[in-house]
């Protein structure tokens, strides 16, 4: 049995791992007080939703982020599910399709317009996971990013 429940600042040490885990997984450098601080700053300020899975009881195995925010065509709220990661010594147990059930059940809560996504075009195992499970690729907008100099 997989518990998937919002995680509070009380959870933090626990999250913490996986959160790095999660950025390492995408060629960051091992940064444990700085996953910890970043988290720690999103949870103080309601920047953030993290929802945490716990199979049979035992320790956190993974943990989905979103992020509130608004889109002005629907004039709607909409949330970012911005991190999913699963320990990979967990996979294949269900536990990401309980994370993605639980956001999705969190957004109906909510009335957003939708609940979006973005992943590596390399990451096929996710994209076969939110395809079957209802998530529909987008084909009519691209995204583009300017990293502003400093």
């Amino acid at each position: 049995m997989i518990k998937v429940f919002r995680a509070d600042m009380s959870y933090l040490d626990d999250i913490a791992p996986l959160f790095d885990a999660y950025r390492q997984f995408y060629n960051e450098e091992a940064d444990l007080p700085g996953a910890k601080a970043y988290l720690q700053a999103r949870l103080e300020r309601n920047e953030a939703i993290v929802f945490l899975a716990t199979p049979d009881g035992g320790s956190p195995a993974g943990f989905t982020l979103l992020y509130p925010t608004f889109c002005s065509v629907a004039a709607q709220q909409v949330l970012v599910l911005y991190d999913l990661f699963v320990d990979p010594a967990m996979r294949r147990q269900g536990i990401a399709t309980n994370l993605l059930e639980t956001a999705a059940a969190y957004a109906d809560e909510l009335k957003v317009a939708w609940l979006k996504l973005e992943t590596e075009a390399t990451n096929q195992p996710a994209q076969s996971l939110y395809e079957k499970l209802g998530w529909k690729r987008d084909t009519e907008f691209f995204t583009y990013y300017l990293k502003p100099s400093l």
